[in-house]
């Protein structure tokens, strides 16, 4: 007979997801047919496993409350009917709600005394629990009182810790003052999110002894089950667990004593109810308690217990949770099988340059569990710069050497490389007079370096699988047609690549706050570079490209130099010059007191030396008088602000030169773009003014013919001005795409008027359009500027793109 299914139809509250890593509980508590109602601040993976969301940063306890308060409201046909929480960082919340809603699980004033390791300490001392003598730190006298009052060796670590970071055994006062100065400068929720409940630092009496787990159901105030596994030896200073066998191998006594230690201080505490993950030490005075997690154990102890005992965790936590009584479990004899796991640790900080997992892992019927949380070109923190695992492995056996026996052969099957970098950098390089001496390397830095490292040694044909930010600017609809052109991009940029399967993330600059902060925090891999203004200003473009790079994210198109160098046309005008690239003859000023070249033949147009999409180009800038030329200097100087730079007017076709590469094997001339000004009435210059761009007048759109390819033009003509072209583009060492203006006098005279680096590639724009002459639609030329990027990171060092070829 099918036994009946208590838990289906039930609803329960998961707070806090946790990240993929506990994909495996939300799935099961959905195959167990409850209603599942996360509590998250964001939907994330779990989508697909939960029926209701209520969206909330869990970190802020009164908003948490308050959006389930007003999720109940909106939604009278649920009922909460249970909390469950399988995240360190969100026990006190969970006893919140349990609290306000009345629920099944641990009153927050308990969970006050458990959560926090120091007062734990104090709670164990009243109550004549055995526990070593613990002080929190707050000063240097206290530093000074421990080291005199207290006996070596010592553990240092964070009240509120989680997952062993920051924990540390010292042996001297030298080592207590250093290893206190390190946590303190270090400690932060990025390394370990559990932080977020508070930062103090304690240090207690080392206590001898060998560590073990206990977990237990606990209902009512009775141990409904137990089981106790050895933890192996950490790897001193440092207490990152390093592996685990269950069943424990201590002598029944030993065991017995640690239960009864164990149900003695939950009882003490007030703990009746709940999935508890005991961690403790059996020593030659005894059993001692270490710390009481109030939640299900993590990684490995989930599959141990159903493996080795048969026993289903997560399933009865949900009874207990939801009040569904739980006979008591009798415990056998013998497991059913033994299990041995390790974690995988790194030796040094590093990025993941190779892995290889022998086929036959998989098939091992003696693996229980594998599990690898990096991929190559993630960057790796060991201690003292992080505390990563790169995953961890259980194998089961008839006993427990044959368990460890098989899981030794199984770790034979796995195979990965850390690099310690290479280039401009510090690891390997830098020597400590201790563990926690200041380190010439910044954890920081690893962490941004590992984004280029990731991109020099990914595959290209991996490319779809890219984190790809957008650096842009966003304007609302009530802005100008210059700011809606620049928010188009990105949106069209998003939205292409988005469909073709890349994850996206936007950020727009002109939130220059937020959009450090979100790049800094955020896991893309390469960013798509169209950010045109900072500040409002478009002489601030190049330092987007300058705060990747300090960020050490890669990007497409130029660097921050070539960026800054094109804004100013007087500089690029002279180095052309000296390159014998032929411009039309020009000069310029900064005052109207400035002397200019009286060798000039009129027409000349005037335009500001230093803006970008025609601003102050109108068709008045083309001046055939020194009268004429007075006043739009006038203009530029004094309304816009701006030095001016003048030219000899070129009457003639312009043709755009669409260059996509940055290196000679990859450098490719798109099809020509050829502008033709014929149909303009008299009276109008044939340029391109701010008004035939932007403001779409008729006479313009009528007036100027695009031809894409150009027609009836020489095959020579059409070399000269491609090559010229692709002279100005190296000079100016432009990187991806970029595209050249020339204008070609009556004699078929060619003459580069100016170089845009990182020209605007909407949809409708020259490069994009000359790209589909090619084949390439939209999407394809948005890829092909991605390829060329990574391209262009694998093939060179970092900061190769900052060291410009100019002369």
């Amino acid at each position: 007979m099918k036994k009946s299914n208590e838990l289906a139809g039930r609803s329960i509250l998961l707070v806090n997801t946790g990240s993929t890593k506990k994909k495996f509980i939300v799935q099961k508590l959905h195959r167990l047919g409850l209603k599942v109602i996360v509590l998250n601040k964001e939907k994330n993976w779990a989508e697909p496993y939960a029926t209701h969301w209520i969206l909330a940063d869990t970190n802020n306890h009164s908003e948490a409350i308050q959006q389930i308060h007003t999720f109940l409201k909106d939604h009278p046909e649920v009922k909460l009917e249970g909390v469950l929480c399988f995240w360190e960082d969100d026990i006190l919340l969970t006893s919140r709600i349990i609290d306000r809603y009345h629920l099944i699980g641990i009153p927050l004033a308990i969970a006050k005394n458990v959560r926090n390791k120091y007062r734990f300490r104090e709670f164990c001392k009243a109550q004549g629990l055995p526990t070593p003598q613990a002080k929190l730190i707050h000063s240097k006298e206290e530093l000074d009182y421990i080291a005199k009052h207290f006996t070596f060796p010592l553990v240092i670590k964070p009240a509120y810790g989680s997952s062993s970071a920051f924990v540390m055994k010292v042996e001297n006062k030298e080592e207590l003052v250093n290893t206190y100065n390190y946590i303190k400068n270090s400690i932060s929720t990025n390394t370990e999110s559990a932080l977020s409940d508070g930062f103090d630092i304690l240090a207690e009496e080392y206590i001898d002894g060998d560590e073990v787990d206990i977990d237990i159901l606990l209902q009512n105030g009775k141990i409904k089950f137990w089981s106790i596994a050895d933890n192996y030896q950490t790897n001193e200073p440092y207490f990152l667990e390093t592996g685990y066998a269950n069943p424990s191998n201590l002598p029944p006594d030993d065991k017995q004593a640690l239960l009864s230690m164990a149900e003695e201080t939950l009882e003490k505490f007030g703990i009746q109810n709940g999935c508890i993950h005991f961690e403790a030490k059996s020593s030659k005075k005894g059993p001692v308690p270490i710390e009481v997690n109030m939640r299900m154990g993590g990684d490995e102890i989930y599959p141990a217990v159903k493996e080795v005992w048969g026993v289903d965790l997560i399933e009865n936590a949900a009874k207990i949770a939801l009040g569904i009584y739980i006979p008591k479990i009798v415990h056998p004899d013998k497991p059913r099988r033994y299990m041995a796991a390790q974690s995988i640790l790194p030796d040094h900080s590093g990025i993941l340059v190779n892995l290889e997992i022998d086929e036959n892992l998989e098939k091992n019927k003696n693996v229980e569990e594998f599990h690898f949380f990096k991929k190559i070109g993630d960057p790796v923190l060991a201690a003292p710069q992080g505390f990563d695992f790169l995953g961890w492995i259980a194998a089961t056996g008839d006993n427990s050497i044959d368990a460890e026996d098989n899981l030794e052969d199984a770790l034979k099957q796995i195979r990965y490389e850390i690099a310690k970098f290479d280039y401009a950098s510090s690891i390997g390089k830098t020597t400590r007079k201790n563990q926690t001496s200041p380190s010439a390397i910044n954890k920081d830095l690893i962490m941004r370096r590992g984004k280029i490292e990731k991109i020099r040694s990914m595959s290209i044909k991996n490319q779809r699988n890219l984190h790809v930010g957008i650096a842009c600017n966003a304007f609302d609809e009530t802005s100008g047609s210059v700011e809606q052109e620049l928010s188009s991009v990105g949106y069209n940029i998003e939205k292409t690549l988005r469909e073709r399967g890349y994850k996206l993330s936007f950020f727009d600059f002109n939130n220059l706050t937020k959009a450090f902060d979100d790049l800094k925090k955020s896991d893309v891999d390469v960013v798509f570079n169209v950010c045109e203004r900072i500040n409002g200003s478009s002489l601030l473009e190049p330092h987007a490209a300058s705060i990747l790079d300090t960020l050490q994210i890669p990007y497409t198109g130029s660097s921050p130099f070539t960026l800054s160098l094109c804004i100013d046309k007087i500089r690029i005008k002279k180095l052309l010059s000296y390159h014998g690239i032929p411009t039309p003859k020009w000069d310029y000023v900064y005052t109207m007191e400035d002397d200019i070249r009286t060798d000039f033949k009129y027409p000349l147009i005037v335009k500001p030396a230093n803006s970008d999409n025609s601003i102050g180009i109108t068709n008045d800038s083309v001046v055939t008088d020194a009268k004429q030329l007075k006043t739009q200097l006038q203009k530029i100087i004094f309304d816009f602000g701006r030095p001016a730079l003048i030219e000899e007017y070129i009457e003639g076709d312009e043709y755009d030169v669409s260059i996509m590469g940055s290196e000679e094997e990859d450098l490719r001339i798109l099809p020509l773009s050829r502008s033709v000004f014929d149909k303009l009435p008299a009276g109008y210059w044939h340029i391109f003014p701010f008004e035939a761009k932007f403001e779409n007048a008729e006479i313009y759109k009528k007036g100027i013919e695009i031809q894409r390819p150009p027609k009836n033009i020489s095959k020579k003509l059409s070399s000269v001005i491609s090559e010229i072209a692709l002279d100005t583009y190296n000079i100016l060492d432009c990187h991806d795409y970029g595209r050249v203006e020339i204008r070609v006098d009556k004699n078929n005279n060619p003459f580069v008027l100016e170089l845009n680096p990182n020209p605007s590639i909407n949809i409708p724009d020259c490069v994009p359009s000359v790209a589909r002459l090619l084949g390439m639609d939209y999407g394809d030329f948005l890829e092909e500027v991605l390829r060329m990027a990574i391209q262009r990171y694998k093939n060179n060092p970092p900061y190769y793109h900052l060291q410009p070829n100019l002369l």
